[in-house]
Parts: structure tokens; C-alpha cells; sequence
């Protein structure tokens, strides 16, 4: 199997970070190939623009968003980390998808309606919030989050999300916390 890691977060100090390093680890030890898009690393340009509408292939397809593309066919798994933001994913993350997930390349329209064209594929995301548990569930943000992203992004692509991991209150809990979350990620079936 071949992974790739989508991650978004501008601090290389973050525990984002640290996840990221974390599942880089667990994949080592597998011995599985695998690709890092660290998308603030890459000062990737978030502004879906004119010129990135490939409609029908009519027009050419930019550089960068070819090169995106290419990582994705060549992956089985996409692994997505990232940190929720104002009830939603980073906006670098969000233009990498108007711009990467394009019509004709991750979805097309047709008769019978609109087609995933990335099946096959797999989706882990893993996601970290300031706020606790208690309130993603008692206001009802983690499951409009999780449709949101699985049905709304990932498998309207096509796509099969097997994992979605919340770790909750990362700047409120303590150092112990953290190491408990850290080895949660190992738990995962990579």
C-alpha cells in the first residue's frame, strides 16, 4: 500500500506536528511507502482562481495542481491531519481541496448524476480541537463535522473514509494527556 499524509498546520512545534511524526513512525516501522504534502511547508496557494477550472479538459490543468493529483493516483490511503478551526478545517486545507479535488479529476456530472471518480481509495483523518468532547457531542458539531467531511468531501469523491479520529482539548489538557493521545495514534490500523 502506498499513504499519503495531507497535513495542514502552520507550526512545526504544534502537536499537529507531533501527530504527524507520530503516524510517520507507525508507517516506518510497517515498512509502507508513503508521501508527505505539508501544505504550509509547500506555501501552498489556497485561492481556487479562473485558470484552475479544468472543465472537460478543455483547458490546461496548472502546475501545481497537476502535481497534487499525481500524489493522489498513486495513493491507496490518504491520511488528512489537521487541526479544527472554527468548526472547519484549516483554510489552506479547504483551497487545496476546491483546487486539487476539481471536476473531472475526483468527481464528474453525467446522466445518472454526480460520480465519484476516486474510489478505491481509502481516508483516514485525523483531526485535534481546543474544545472538549463533552461539547462537540452535546452541541452536535462532532457529527456534523464527520458528515461534513466524510460524505461531504471525501466519499462524494468516491472515496472510503475508514478512520476519523477526534483528539479533543489539546491545549487545555496536560503533558500525560498528550503522550495518551500520541499513543492512540499507534492504536490505529494504518
Amino acid at each position: 500500500m502506498k499513504y499519503l499524509i495531507v497535513y495542514a498546520h502552520p507550526n512545526p512545534k504544534s502537536f499537529n506536528h507531533a501527530v504527524k511524526e507520530r503516524v510517520e513512525a507507525a508507517l516506518k516501522k510497517q515498512g509502507e511507502k508513503y508521501s508527505v504534502r505539508d501544505l504550509y511547508l509547500l506555501k501552498w496557494n489556497p485561492v481556487l482562481g479562473g485558470a484552475d477550472f479544468n472543465v472537460s479538459g478543455k483547458e490546461k490543468t496548472p502546475e501545481d495542481i497537476k502535481t497534487e493529483q499525481q500524489y493522489i493516483k498513486e495513493a491507496d490511503v490518504l491520511i488528512v491531519i489537521h487541526p479544527i478551526w472554527w468548526f472547519g478545517m484549516p483554510a489552506v486545507l479547504k483551497g487545496y481541496i476546491d483546487r486539487v479535488f476539481s471536476a473531472g479529476f475526483a468527481y464528474e456530472y453525467g446522466p445518472q448524476g454526480i460520480k465519484g471518480l476516486l474510489s478505491g481509495k481509502k481516508v483516514m483523518i485525523i483531526n485535534t480541537t481546543g474544545a472538549p468532547q463533552e461539547n462537540y457531542l452535546k452541541l452536535g458539531f462532532k457529527d456534523a463535522l464527520t458528515k461534513l467531511f466524510k460524505d461531504g468531501t471525501y466519499e462524494f469523491c468516491g472515496m472510503n473514509v475508514v478512520a476519523h479520529k477526534f483528539l479533543y482539548a489539546v491545549p487545555a489538557i496536560s503533558p500525560e494527556a498528550r503522550v495518551k493521545m500520541l499513543e492512540e495514534i499507534d492504536g490505529l490500523e494504518f
